[in-house]
């Protein structure tokens, strides 16, 4: 069970290790994450926890992340070495197992995913992907009020659509896409057909 006395723990702790920037993000993500989990009837500190955790090893470079994560035996594909933006959240995972000693595989996923996404994510993880996108200081994305409305009323929609944008942004950008993101949005795509059928 987790309680108010580990997420301040947590907090203290990311604050230390991220910009101040970066830091505020974390605390938009983790806030987001805990209203929609209200909306969704799950834990909502378990979802501040997982917000608080999403980015714990964004502070470190490309380099340091792909090393770490050949050193703890994690393959990376192609697609996720030529988009090194991807890779925090990988290790992201194990630190969390790691260092912040959290053994709840849901919130594991959740750190994992929050940026590529995945098929049939748990309602966590996509509360936290979502959280991700649309928390208060994130300005650059379309559709952000519009999405921002939807995460509180059909959050698959909300996902579909957040997988949507980023495919047809990296495709036009002429961008790697990498597997799990591809798989991500296929699932979607095709959830969205099956229930409008």
């Amino acid at each position: 069970m987790i309680s108010i006395d580990d997420i301040i723990k947590i907090r203290e702790h990311v604050k230390t290790k991220q910009n101040k920037k970066r830091y505020e993000h974390t605390l938009g993500v983790a806030y987001t994450a805990a209203a929609l989990a209200f909306m969704y009837d799950i834990d909502p500190l378990k979802a501040e926890l997982t917000g608080m955790l999403h980015d714990c090893a964004k502070c470190m470079s490309d380099d340091e992340l792909i090393t770490e994560c050949r050193k703890n035996g994690i393959h990376l594909s192609k697609e996720e070495l030529d988009s090194p933006q991807v890779i925090h959240a990988i290790y992201g995972s194990v630190l969390a197992r790691e260092k912040y000693n959290i053994n709840d595989e849901d919130i594991i996923n959740a750190v994992r995913y929050h940026t590529t996404g995945r098929d049939n994510m748990s309602l966590l993880e996509k509360i936290i992907f979502t959280a991700d996108y649309i928390e208060p200081l994130r300005c650059e994305a379309p559709n952000l009020e519009e999405l921002r409305k939807l995460a509180f009323t059909d959050i698959d929609e909300c996902v579909y659509r957040i997988l949507a944008q980023t495919v047809s942004c990296l495709e036009d950008l002429g961008k790697q896409i990498v597997p799990d993101t591809l798989k991500a949005y296929q699932w979607y795509k095709n959830e969205r057909n099956n229930d409008n059928e």
